[in-house]
Order: C-alpha cells, then structure tokens, then sequence
C-alpha cells in the first residue's frame, strides 16, 4: 500500500506541472496578443488623427471660401441693384422722351422742320466765324489802343498779355505817392492836384494804359482800384466785363484813374475778394502795387504794422485769389518793405505768372 501510495503522488506532481506549463503558455500568449493589438490600436489612432487634422484644414478652407462666396454674392447683388436702377432710369427716360415726341407731332412738329431749323443756325454761325475771321485779318498786328512811352520806346516785358478777361488791378493807397515815407509825408501835406502828378501815381495811370493798349481786341477787361476797399475804375461798372473794342469806354477809364487821389492803407484782401464780384471770373491778372498790405479786411488797431504782420496779411489776401489764374505782378517797390519782391515774386511763380520791377521812366 505504501508503495502505491508514493506512485499516486509522483503522478499528481507531474500533472501540476503539466498545468503550470500549459497556464505560462496561454499567459504568454495572451501577452503576445494584447502587445499586438497595442501597437495596432496606436497605428490606427495615429491615422485617426492624421486624418481629423485633414478634417479640420478641409473645414477651415471652406469657411474661408464660404466668406469670399458671401462677400462675392453682395457684390453681385450690388450690382444687381444699380443695374436694376439705371434700367429703370432709362426706361423712365425712353418714356419722357416717347411722349415728347408724341406732343410735338401733335403740334405739328416734323423731323424734316427740326433739320432746317439747324441747317439755319449752322449756315448763321458760319457767317459769324467769317466775320469774326475778317475782323482778325483786319486788326492783326494791330493793339486795341496806341500808347507811346517817353522817347517812343517799347520794352520786352515778359508780362503774359493774353486771355479772355483780363483783370487789372492798381494800387491807390498812399504808399504810391512816392518810394520814401518822407517824401510820401510832404505830399500829402499838399493838394490834391499835386498828389495825382506825382511821379509814382502817374508810372501807375501809365502803366495801366500800356497794359489796355496791348489787350487782345475780341477780349474783355476790367480795371479795379484798391486801398482799403476795392472798387471799378469807372464808375457804374461795378462786376462788369468791359469791351476792350470799346474805345470811347477805354478813354473814360483812364480820365477817371487821372482823376483818382491816392490815400488809405492797402487792403490786398479786399482787391482780391472783389475779383469775385466778376462772373465769370477772370483768366488773367495783372496787379500793379508798391509792397505787401497794410491790412485785412477791416482796418488795424494800431498806426504801425510789423513786417511779419504784412506777411501774414499776404498769406490771407491770396486765399482769396480764383484758382488757376495767373497773377502778373508790375512791382514800383518802397522802402521800408524788404520781403515784398520775395513774396510776389513767388505768388507770381506759383500762378504761373510773371513779376515785373520797372525803371521809372516806363512804360
């Protein structure tokens, strides 16, 4: 029985380790799997992920499309809209024009009469031209007026003589009386008659007469005085344009500038705010003065004005200038004053005019 015994266990013992084999085969191959399916599962969670990134970019591009398509349909909209607009504007006006024509056919109205009317008009411009043509030929080479300086000379001014409407306008303040401030002083202690002979004034009287002596004949003028205010050189031609064919009218002018006492500050503002008065406004300017003003608009506080005060009543006064026009400057310059010729030499610059400083003996 003992024998037995010991048989049964050695048997027991061997089966044990059977099952401890067969359990570390299953254990291990569990392992091998579950390794296998980590390294799938990280495989396939990697490509996931790719390709939710490739989602994602695919979503951000089309909202950014989506965008442009909404920015693209208001466009287009737009366009829609002003194009429905003007066909509706045009529509209207196909009407308007369907019943005027309809009104005039029931009044009697015929293509072949409008044809005519024209044909009148066309053959009555054409005379004009011809006429206008023939007044050229006649006058050509001919000024509007004769002027002869002293010892019958004429001088290459440089001065841009041209234009439709020619504004001329001369300084009558005191200052033009004489170059000093003495002698400017003495004259007006004096007459009235003596003032106007004076040699300043009458180089001014004369220059403006030169100037209307060199107009073109078909072109208009006006000749304006200033000193604290501006007016017309004759009177009752206030915001006038006068013909420079009119030589009756000419004369009448300059006896009134000979008539004319210089006095009073120098308002350059006012000269310039009067150019508006003229409709339509003038193509070129001719401004004869002795230096910068004296004041604005209205009168100073004070008796004395300093030099950048002047400036600064300059820099006002040409704001008021029409855009685009030349300013031609004639400058009889006085003492006291040494920053004029540099500021009307570049007003004249900057209007594409020309600054002109006589002798005085001329014109």
């Amino acid at each position: 029985m003992a024998r037995k015994k010991r048989q049964f266990t050695t048997f027991n013992l061997s089966f044990l380790d059977i099952m401890s084999c067969g359990f570390g085969a299953v254990v291990l191959v569990f392992l091998i799997m579950n390794h296998a399916i980590d390294e799938e599962s990280a495989d396939l969670n990697q490509n996931l992920l790719s390709e939710i990134d490739l989602l994602e970019e695919d979503v951000t591009d089309g909202e950014k499309n989506l965008v442009r398509l909404r920015n693209t349909l208001s466009e287009i909209d737009l366009q829609m809209t002003e194009a429905q607009g003007l066909a509706t504007r045009i529509t209207e006006e196909k009407e308007r024009s369907e019943a005027l024509i309809e009104d005039k056919k029931r009044e009697g109205f015929t293509d072949d009469e409008a044809i005519e009317q024209l044909k009148a008009e066309l053959l009555a411009l054409e005379s004009e031209v011809e006429k206008s043509r023939q007044a050229a030929n006649d006058n050509s080479g001919v000024n509007a007026r004769t002027f002869v300086g002293d010892g019958n000379r004429q001088y290459l001014t440089g001065l841009k003589l041209g234009g439709q409407r020619i504004a001329i306008l001369l300084d009558a303040s005191a200052s033009m009386l004489a170059d000093k401030v003495v002698q400017i002083i003495r004259l007006r202690n004096m007459g009235d008659s003596i003032q106007r002979k004076s040699e300043k004034w009458m180089q001014g009287v004369n220059t403006v007469d030169w100037l209307t002596a060199q107009l073109p004949v078909a072109s208009k003028y006006q000749v304006m005085t200033f000193s604290t205010q501006a007016r017309a050189a004759l009177p009752d031609t206030e915001g006038k344009w006068l013909e420079v064919a009119n030589q009756a009218q000419l004369a009448d002018m300059s006896a009134a500038l000979r008539k004319l006492t210089p006095g009073g500050g120098t308002s350059l503002e006012n000269a310039f705010l009067a150019l508006g008065s003229l409709s339509p406004p003038p193509d070129n300017i001719f401004l004869i003065t002795d230096g910068l003003p004296t004041q604005g608009k209205s009168k100073p506080r004070t008796n004395t004005v300093s030099g950048q005060e002047r400036l600064r009543l300059f820099a006002s006064a040409v704001r008021q200038l029409p855009a685009r026009v030349p300013v031609n400057i004639i400058l009889t310059p006085m003492e006291g004053d040494p920053m004029a010729v540099s500021a009307l030499w570049q007003l004249a610059q900057s209007t594409r005019g020309s600054l002109l400083m006589p002798s005085m003996d001329w014109p």
